[in-house]
């Protein structure tokens, strides 16, 4: 999901104890395991741009209609 008030919605999905993560901090053309392919900052500025503006969100079939609205009030507050 990406979301342009991230730190905002962040701590408002854990206040509400919604768990949540961010997935690619640093993009992965940036990571230490990806060095040896040569890329820099820059090289791919949409990733390194939306590795700011996206998490994820809790996600599974067993989910139920009373916890996903759960989820969406605490992004839409």
């Amino acid at each position: 999901m990406m979301i342009y008030a991230l730190h905002k919605v962040w701590d408002g999905l854990k206040e509400a104890k919604i768990p949540t993560a961010i997935h690619y901090p640093m993009p992965l053309h940036m990571q230490e395991c990806f060095r040896y392919l040569g890329y820099k900052k820059g090289d791919f500025p949409v990733a390194e741009k939306v590795s700011k503006e996206i998490m994820s969100l809790p996600m599974n079939p067993d989910l139920s209609e009373k916890e996903i609205r759960k989820i969406l009030k605490a992004i839409i507050e």
